[in-house]
């Protein structure tokens, strides 16, 4: 396997990372009883995601 498509493969991971945080930040707003507390940080993972996948796309698009 060549390390384009590592990074690649770990853009598309960190992709659907952010995809799946982004549906438990939705989950959470929505929740019936406002008072439970949630204790996972929805946001910051789907950013962090967000922000891998786009330094991976990065330099994978500047692999030669």
């Amino acid at each position: 396997m060549t390390m384009q498509l590592q990074l690649w493969l770990g853009a598309a991971g960190a992709a659907v990372l952010a995809v799946v945080s982004g549906l438990g930040q939705h989950r959470r707003s929505k929740r019936k009883r406002i008072d439970d507390v949630g204790f996972v940080p929805w946001q910051l993972i789907q950013v962090l995601a967000m922000i891998g996948a786009a330094i991976l796309v990065s330099l994978a698009l500047n692999m030669r």
